[in-house]
């Protein structure tokens, strides 16, 4: 078993809070992309815990034992019934309508290969309807909040969603990296916060590390 921290953006927090969505937390989701970096790494029996920053105080949101791993547009597909933007997989095309309905629709594939009638779409690959896309009720958490989720980790044993405070002389001494040779402090700025380098990533605790997020929900 592993920790790992991954960080939601402010804004992000903020649209959790106006949805008023303390969970529990179900899902973390990894991109392509900085803004949500990627979870590759983060394996099933693994916990993540997703942590925000606000005025220079680093806070724990939530604590999420993986029991399960799977690409992100499986996941949103099941459990939002719609793509929400994840990455398409290999060998599938989804059906879509043109902005505003004025035209038929459309099928576009994994590898962006637009189709523009269902008899075009070569043989192989998995047209999914847009009867099969119709958004089912979720927790706002559950919206992946960058384009091109490629993974999901979740569970059913997450944690109520809500602020807590890691001790600001605690934060310089968290490690993180793997294996311990390679361990390192988060960087800070000139004003006492944490670079947004050292967040915008999926990180590995250490053991020590690991120990102080669990105790904040003990």
């Amino acid at each position: 078993m592993a920790g790992y921290m991954v960080c939601w953006p402010q804004d992000r927090w903020k649209e959790i809070q106006r949805a008023e969505d303390t969970g529990p937390i179900k899902v973390v989701y990894g991109s392509i992309h900085s803004r949500m970096p990627t979870i590759a790494s983060i394996q099933v029996g693994d916990v993540v815990f997703p942590v925000t920053q606000m005025n220079k105080h680093l806070y724990v949101l939530a604590r999420l034992p993986v029991t399960h791993r799977e690409q992100a547009f499986d996941y949103c597909m099941r459990e939002l019934g719609t793509q929400h933007s994840a990455l398409i997989p290999e060998g599938v095309a989804l059906e879509r309508r043109y902005a505003f309905g004025a035209k038929a629709p459309f099928y576009w594939t994994w590898d962006c290969r637009h189709f523009d009638r269902l008899e075009d779409v070569p043989e192989g690959i998995q047209v999914i309807p847009l009867s099969g896309q119709v958004e089912k009720p979720h927790l706002e958490h559950q919206n992946p909040f960058n384009c091109c989720s490629q993974w999901a980790v979740w569970g059913e044993e997450g944690s109520s969603i809500e602020l807590r405070q890691l001790p600001d002389e605690v934060v310089p001494q968290l490690r993180f990296g793997h294996p311990k040779s390679k361990e390192k402090p988060l960087k800070f700025a000139a004003n006492g916060s944490v670079l947004s380098s050292s967040l915008t990533a999926t990180r590995r605790m250490s053991e020590e590390t690991f120990a102080v997020f669990e105790q904040l929900f003990q």
